[in-house]
C-alpha cells in the first residue's frame, strides 16, 4: 500500500495550548482548558514521549540490523556473474528477514520496514528482497546522500529519502532508509539498505499505543498516530477515515509551529466527540517531519 494524503478540515475546537519547552529527553507543552482537557493532559505527559521514545528505539534497532545485515550478506557481494548476483542476493535478503531461518537479523522480525536491498560499490541496486523488482538497477549513489557516505566514507547512515512513484500519476513516498557498508575481504564492495515507509511507521506506532493501553481502548478510549512531512500527512490502512479527514493540515501546523516550535496541542469535536491532539517535530526523522497524535475519552 502507498502513502495517503488528507487534508485536515479547517474547524478546529475551542481550546487551544500552544506552550513548548525544549528538555533534554524531550517536549513538554503547556495545556490550557479546552474541550478535550484530560486528552490533552495525557498527549503531552504519556503518549507523545512514548512515541518520540519508539521511533527513538526504531531508528536505534534498524541501524544495528543493517549492521548485522551487511556481514551476513558480504560473500554475495563477490559472486563474479552479474545474474546469478542478482537472483542469489535476493533470495539472501529475503532470508535473513525470517524468523526460523539460520542467521535471521533479529532486529528485523516484526519490523515495520518495506523493503532491503543490497547495493554496488557504485551505487547500483543490486537487488531488493522481492520477485517484484523495481529497485534493481536504479542508482542510489548519486540519489541518496546516505547511501553516498555509507558508500564512499564506511559509515552507518540514516535519511529521510523520498521515492518516485512506482505507477504514473501517483504521489512520491517518503521512508526512513538506513545504510551499512559491506566490508569483504579488506574492501569495501557495497551497502546495504533498509527502508520504513512513512505510513508504515505511523501504523506501527498506532498499533503499539493501542496494545500499551489495549484494556481502554476495548472501553473506547481512541489512540492514533499520524506522522506528516511537508504538507503530507501519512497513515496506515486502519486508521478511521471519519479521522483522516480531520488532521491539521499544513497551514494549521504551520501556524501552530510558528508560535510554538517545539509542539503544540489543540482539540477539536467529530460528531458527538471531543478529541485532543498534539502536533510534534521530529527532526531526528527528517526535515519537516513529525507526528501528529489524537485521543478520545471513551463515550
Amino acid at each position: 500500500m502507498g502513502t495517503r494524503d488528507r487534508r485536515a478540515s479547517k474547524t478546529v475546537g475551542r481550546g487551544a495550548a500552544l506552550l513548548a519547552l525544549t528538555m533534554a529527553l524531550g517536549m513538554t507543552l503547556g495545556c490550557d482548558e479546552g474541550g478535550a482537557p484530560e486528552a490533552q493532559r495525557a498527549l503531552l505527559q504519556e503518549h507523545v514521549p512514548r512515541v518520540k521514545e519508539l521511533l527513538r528505539q526504531d531508528r536505534e534497532r534498524h541501524r544495528a540490523g543493517v549492521r548485522e545485515a551487511a556481514q551476513l550478506l558480504k560473500r554475495g557481494f563477490g559472486v563474479p556473474d552479474a545474474e546469478t548476483r542478482e537472483r542469489q542476493m535476493r533470495v539472501a535478503l529475503g532470508r535473513i528477514q525470517q524468523p526460523a531461518a539460520r542467521g535471521s537479523v533479529p532486529q528485523f522480525i516484526a519490523s515495520p520496514m518495506a523493503f532491503l536491498a543490497a547495493v554496488d560499490i557504485d551505487g547500483t541496486v543490486i537487488a531488493r528482497d522481492s520477485d517484484e523488482d523495481h529497485m534493481a538497477g536504479q542508482q542510489w549513489k548519486e540519489r541518496y546522500a546516505s547511501v553516498r557516505e555509507a558508500l564512499e566514507e564506511g559509515n552507518v547512515t540514516y535519511e529521510l529519502a523520498e521515492f518516485p512513484a512506482i505507477e504514473e500519476g501517483q504521489p512520491s513516498s517518503f521512508s526512513m532508509i538506513f545504510t551499512a557498508p559491506v566490508q569483504h575481504e579488506g574492501q569495501r564492495v557495497g551497502a546495504v539498505t533498509a527502508g520504513i515507509p512513512l505510513w508504515r511507521e505511523a501504523q506501527r506506532l498506532s498499533r503499539q499505543l493501542r496494545i500499551d493501553h489495549a484494556e481502554a481502548i476495548e472501553a473506547g478510549l481512541t489512540l492514533w498516530v499520524y506522522m506528516y512531512r511537508g504538507d503530507r500527512v501519512f497513515y496506515g490502512p486502519d486508521a478511521p477515515p471519519e479521522l483522516n479527514e480531520v488532521v491539521p493540515d499544513a497551514a494549521t501546523r504551520q501556524a501552530g509551529l510558528e508560535r510554538s516550535p517545539g509542539g503544540f496541542t489543540r482539540d477539536l469535536q467529530l460528531y458527538t466527540r471531543w478529541y485532543g491532539y498534539a502536533v510534534v517535530p521530529t527532526p531526528a526523522i527528517g526535515e519537516d517531519a513529525g507526528i501528529i497524535v489524537f485521543r478520545a475519552e471513551a463515550p
